[in-house]
């Protein structure tokens, strides 16, 4: 099987053939975005850190004509202005059936599975997986993830794992630019 070379690494070149129809990009958040951990204060304030590379890429994303969706189990206004600041085209929250969420998000949004690529790294994300022609796992995500996945990121979640996952959509899409002429 032929691989392409990426900044990352490589990707076979049926995974890089199929990111040319992807139109909708879908993340979990918790183990994806942040690298899972919930900082909880003593007056029940609720904190998580999220990386700006990541940021970067899914803003990046929109130059590709590639629209962003959030589906988490959790409910939090941290989450919400977050993705509202980076211009994610849909958030959806406190759903733990993501299976479900999928569905009706592809009803909402009118695509398809083929035109979908997901991201998750914990077991109720497999739900996402079903309903995408691209399953991307964080590095660091459970094995079983992994198994299911047909791409997974050299970084893990919180480190850069979603903006690797978006610059394999510019690089397919000929939106990465080198400097110096530099070229993969």
């Amino acid at each position: 099987m032929s691989e392409i070379k990426t900044l990352y690494g490589t990707v076979s070149a049926s995974v890089f053939e199929k990111c040319k129809t992807i139109k909708l990009v879908v993340f979990d958040v918790d183990g994806v975005f942040s690298d899972g951990n919930i900082y909880m204060g003593n007056n029940g304030e609720e904190l998580k850190a999220f990386n700006t590379k990541d940021g970067y890429g899914i803003k990046a994303l929109a130059s590709c004509g590639i629209q962003t969706a959030v589906i988490t189990g959790r409910q939090s206004n941290i989450v919400e202005k977050r993705m509202q600041s980076l211009n994610v085209n849909y958030i959806i929250q406190g759903r733990e059936d993501k299976n479900t969420a999928m569905i009706e998000l592809m009803e909402v949004s009118g695509f398809k599975a083929y035109q979908i690529a997901s991201m998750g790294d914990d077991m109720p994300d497999l739900g996402l997986f079903a309903h995408s022609a691209i399953k991307a796992s964080v590095n660091d995500a459970h094995p079983m993830v992994k198994r299911e996945a047909n791409y997974i990121t050299s970084l893990g979640g919180g480190k850069g794992a979603v903006r690797e996952f978006c610059d394999l959509f510019l690089q397919v899409n000929n939106k990465l630019e080198f400097s110096h002429g530099a070229s993969l």
